[in-house]
């Protein structure tokens, strides 16, 4: 009867065990997938801008400097090596993408093409895409990490080596209030 019982007991924690771990999977696939996410989306507007410079270039031939300085971070958002080095150029490039839209406005012409309108509203639709694809990360790193500290995943965690994810944090540029003047 003893026999029975500590099987019992060796088969309740292994299955416990077990749960936990493809729990612990789950979650870290989950946040690599958010992250995945977001990389789409950095890829879809780096597809669309080369399209907007030039579009932009035939009707701002004297805002090169800004032109270059999009392309120039276009490419370190694709060259970066980890989740965090994107972001940061991701968040330049978003300022940059930004005032290069108010400045566009000053030209009657370009405002009125329909292929700048176009590129315009597919970078603003991608923005917001990777603001939620943001926030979705944030709260899956959340969950996974959460599990990491909890027990008994904890323990799991501990002996298969999990390693927390770090959250996407906003730059100090974009917590700044507006100024809103009329």
């Amino acid at each position: 009867m003893t026999l029975w019982i500590i099987i019992a007991i060796v088969v309740v924690i292994a299955f416990v065990w077990i749960v936990t771990y493809n729990g612990l999977v789950t979650a870290r696939m989950r946040t690599q997938e958010a992250w995945s996410q977001i990389d789409v989306q950095l890829k879809r507007r780096n597809d669309l801008i080369p399209n907007l410079v030039n579009t932009v270039k035939g009707y701002a031939k004297h805002e090169s400097e800004t032109l270059e300085k999009v392309t120039r971070l276009r490419q370190d958002v694709a060259a970066a090596a980890n989740p965090q080095e994107a972001m940061a150029a991701s968040n330049e490039l978003s300022g940059v993408l930004s005032g290069f839209f108010a400045r566009a406005e000053a030209y009657p012409d370009l405002k009125a093409n329909t292929n700048f309108n176009k590129l315009q509203e597919e970078l603003t639709n991608t923005e917001n895409k990777i603001a939620y694809s943001r926030q979705l990360f944030n709260t899956t790193t959340a969950t996974y990490n959460t599990k990491l500290q909890s027990f008994p995943s904890n323990m799991v965690a501990k002996v298969h080596h999990f390693q927390p994810s770090e959250f996407l944090q906003v730059p100090e540029a974009e917590k700044e209030v507006p100024k809103v003047e009329f």
